[in-house]
């Protein structure tokens, strides 16, 4: 094995502790990273409960986290955030949990101000096919097809 450099138990847990404290982290995460480090069932499962111990891994702490950052930095909707959750293994009970960090009124301005940019940058046309084109942005951002049609509506009467 060239190139791959050898490290003790005691540096890849301090690796895993590094990784995990320097931002929040799911089980997933982790163990992807541990493949790397080429170790035995039981000592990756000692370095899990270790790390689950001194709560430097903790699945709440990371959907909720998760959740507020996609959310207010990257403005995703609860579907697409729900779906990536999912991806990393967290289930539906965590999932809800994390919705908790997400102000209901925050979301309703954050999904009318995205889906009025949107339909302002259409340009001319018809209001049909803006439509459309804001609805399907919308969707793919993670928002509820019903709040986007709401928004939608906002807009519309707003324009009159």
């Amino acid at each position: 094995m060239e190139g791959k450099k050898s490290y003790t138990f005691e540096e890849i847990k301090q690796k895993l502790v590094a990784y995990c404290v320097y931002q929040d982290r799911c089980h997933q995460e982790v163990e992807a990273k541990m493949k790397a480090y080429l170790l035995i069932p039981e000592a990756k499962e000692e370095i899990l409960l270790f790390l689950l111990r001194e709560n430097y891994l903790n699945e709440e702490r990371f959907a909720r986290s998760y959740a507020r950052g996609k959310f207010y930095v990257k403005r995703w909707g609860r579907v697409k955030i729900r779906q990536h959750l999912k991806q990393k293994g967290i289930n539906d009970k965590l999932i809800l949990k994390s919705f908790e960090e997400i102000e209901e009124e925050d979301y309703r301005i954050a999904m009318q101000d995205l889906a009025r940019r949107h339909y302002g940058q259409q340009g001319g046309g018809k209001d049909f096919l803006k439509k459309q084109k804001t609805i399907r942005y919308m969707l793919g951002r993670g928002f509820e097809y019903e709040g986007v049609l709401e928004a939608l509506e906002t807009i519309a009467s707003s324009e009159d």
